[in-house]
Order: C-alpha cells, then structure tokens, then sequence
C-alpha cells in the first residue's frame, strides 16, 4: 500500500505542481507584453491560459498534500523532522499560492479585459515584476521540498545522511 501511495503522491506532485510551477513563471514575462500592446491578440490569449493553468492546477494539486500525508503515515516517518518541514514549506508556497499570485494574475486578466484605456502602466509593470519574485520564491519552496523529499535523513535508500 505505501508504494502505491508514494507513487500517486509523486506522480500527483510532477502532474499538478509542475504546470503551476512553469505557466506562473512564464505569467510574469507575457503579462508583460499583453501590458505593453493590449491589442495583440496573441499575448493576451497566451495570458489567459496561463492563468487559467495556475488556477485550475492548484485545485488538483491539493492531492499532493493529501497523499503525501497519507504516504507518511504509512511508512511511519509522519513525525520526522525533514517532513514537518516539508509541510511547512509546502504550506507557505500554497499560501503564496492562493493569496498573492494567484490573486496578482487575476489583477492582470481584468486589467486586459477592461481594454488599454484603462492601463495605468506603472500598476501593471509593479505587477508584473512583484508576480516575478513571488513565484521565484514560490518556485524556490518546492525545490527544497523536493531536496527534502530525496535527501531526507534516515533514508532507506542510502542517498540520505
């Protein structure tokens, strides 16, 4: 049974939080230029989807908690430091998630689908910059959960300490 949970967690981890991960980091660069010329058809769309990706992949990805937790408590390892870590920090990029990219994206879309007259650049380019770092960091949370996830202390597999 912990196979098989581990692998739905892992396989729900690449499924759901790669696509999160890559279309917010791309976000930044096309709100950008969908920003700069509102009437290019071809960026704003490239905007949208992006945003439509981060959305709709965040609410699957809630599977990777669930069964990573779910995991844990069948091979025993739930009060481990490396994994009360983990979900900490797994956390904190779901908060990160859910409270400002998330939220920032959805500023973006409604500012292209309000039409270039009502464009303040500097709003936008804040924006667009202030999205950039947050999924930096976003991006950076689940590098060290997958570190973890690997080099975790205690590891059966000999690649841990």
């Amino acid at each position: 049974m912990s196979a098989f949970l581990l692998s739905v967690h892992v396989l729900a981890a690449i499924l759901t939080i790669g696509p999160v991960a890559v279309a917010a980091s791309m976000f930044p660069r096309f709100a950008r230029l969908a920003l700069a010329a509102p009437d290019d058809p071809r960026n704003v769309a490239v905007v949208r989807i992006l945003h439509r990706i981060t959305r709709v992949y965040t609410v699957i990805g809630v599977l990777v908690p669930v069964f990573g937790i779910a995991t844990g408590a069948s091979i025993g390892v739930l009060g481990d430091i490396w994994l009360i870590v983990s979900m900490i920090l797994t956390a904190a990029a779901a908060a990160l998630l859910i409270a400002f990219i998330l939220p920032h994206q959805t500023r973006v879309v409604r500012t292209l689908d309000a039409g270039s007259d009502d464009v303040d650049e500097a709003v936008p380019d804040r924006i667009a910059r202030r999205l950039g770092m947050l999924t930096g960091v976003f991006n950076l949370l689940w590098a060290i959960v997958v570190v973890l996830m690997i080099y975790r202390p205690g590891s059966t597999t000999g690649v841990g300490l």
